[in-house]
């Protein structure tokens, strides 16, 4: 009697064999699972749970439900929305975008949301935690938190998700102690007349922005020119962040700086940037993001890039020190002169307090009496020439 052929697979390429009961199989992670007789009904159910097994879960059922990939969909179409209005930093849909593609990776995308237990977030964060420090691990956590609050407050889900008690940012404990790992951000004076005395236009002109306001990378590639009253010596100009109203009273130095930088000013590519106190060569914002399509935006961020080398070049190199170093050292000097509100104004700090609330201004004079501080603090009394400025070429020295 004749043994009856054995089928053959539909394509050379087909990822499953017979098996002897009849069924189209696979071996994944050493484990025979099984999807049916017929071919086309076998492999649409391999190719729905090749995830879940490969990566070692059980395999859900994907279409009673809100999956972890649907859920990722809405809510990164919502996070767009804003995106598009100017409500929401590039930066940020970036880091949204990223936390949905881990998502999906560690829970697979056809896992039910309301399937998820505290033992998946746990197994989540001890993930996260290897490759991520204290900060880093902090706003992961509280952006998975927000993916699975929106499920909830848009009744994506008739219950809320529970994370359990592990899946929860880092103590307070643990963020000081990586913060003191770190090492202070501050850049102490010499140090700052050091670089002041090597950098060249434009980054001499953002470092002194930089000191003398409070401001970061962002701040300094957004600013736009009409902000700055030259002849009187003052810039009003938001924190856009936040978009929190900020006056600073400018350094004669800063002054001097920020006109030397206007004649050698490229042309900026984009008309949106053709206002802005600073173009790269290129004619680009020093803080940009790059568009990739579908993945998400990359920042650029030149500012940085530029300053690290300036401190490579001075020696003045360590961790956790780059351009936003200038914002801790300006908070940490400015507080010594004594005036929180002051600070804050200049900073951009918004406070909810009722003192806040009921406070409709702060004189120029205690704007003044800040920066004053900190100047006196980069340069002292020694270090000023007689007309009151320090030398445009030079700034480790007075001029004689």
């Amino acid at each position: 009697m004749k043994k009856k052929p054995k089928p053959k697979k539909p394509y050379p390429d087909f990822p499953l064999f017979l098996h002897q009961t009849g069924q189209w199989a696979k071996k994944v992670r050493g484990k025979l699972h099984y999807f049916g007789t017929d071919p086309d009904a076998a492999l649409s159910k391999y190719l729905d749970q090749r995830d879940d097994l490969q990566a070692g879960r059980t395999p859900r059922a994907s279409n009673d439900g809100l999956t972890v990939r649907d859920l990722a969909n809405r809510f990164l179409t919502s996070k767009k929305t804003l995106l598009d209005s100017g409500e929401l930093s590039p930066r940020t849909w970036a880091h949204y975008f990223l936390t949905c593609e881990n998502l999906v990776g560690a829970f697979g995308k056809t896992r039910l949301v309301l399937d998820l237990t505290s033992e998946d977030f746990e197994k989540l964060r001890a993930t996260l935690s290897k490759t991520r420090g204290a900060h880093a691990l902090s706003g992961e956590v509280q952006r998975v938190r927000t993916l699975f609050k929106y499920a909830w407050d848009e009744g994506l889900i008739e219950k809320p998700v529970r994370f359990g008690t592990l899946f929860k940012k880092p103590s307070k404990k643990a963020m000081r102690k990586a913060r003191h790992e770190a090492g202070p951000k501050m850049i102490e004076a010499d140090e700052l007349r050091t670089l002041l005395g090597a950098a060249a236009q434009p980054m001499r002109a953002m470092i002194l922005l930089a000191i003398n306001c409070g401001y970061g990378q962002t701040d300094v590639a957004n600013l736009p020119l009409k902000a700055i009253d030259f002849k009187g010596g003052w810039i009003d100009y938001p924190r856009p962040k936040t978009e929190v109203m900020r006056r600073c009273p400018l350094w004669p130095e800063t002054i001097a700086a920020l006109r030397e930088v206007i004649p050698e000013r490229p042309k900026a590519k984009s008309a949106a940037d053709a206002g802005l106190m600073f173009v790269t060569k290129y004619g680009a914002r020093w803080v940009r993001t790059r568009d990739r399509g579908d993945k998400p935006a990359t920042t650029v961020d030149a500012v940085q890039l530029e300053f690290g080398k300036l401190l490579v070049a001075s020696e003045l190199k360590r961790p956790g020190v780059g351009f936003y170093a200038l914002r801790h050292t300006f908070r940490t000097v400015a507080d010594g002169a004594k005036d929180q509100p002051a600070i804050d104004h200049i900073m951009g700090h918004a406070r909810d307090d009722m003192a806040s609330l009921y406070r409709e201004r702060i004189g120029d004079d205690r704007l003044r009496a800040i920066t004053d501080h900190v100047r006196a603090w980069l340069w002292p009394p020694s270090e000023i020439a007689h007309d009151g400025q320090t030398s445009n070429n030079s700034f480790d020295r007075p001029r004689e």
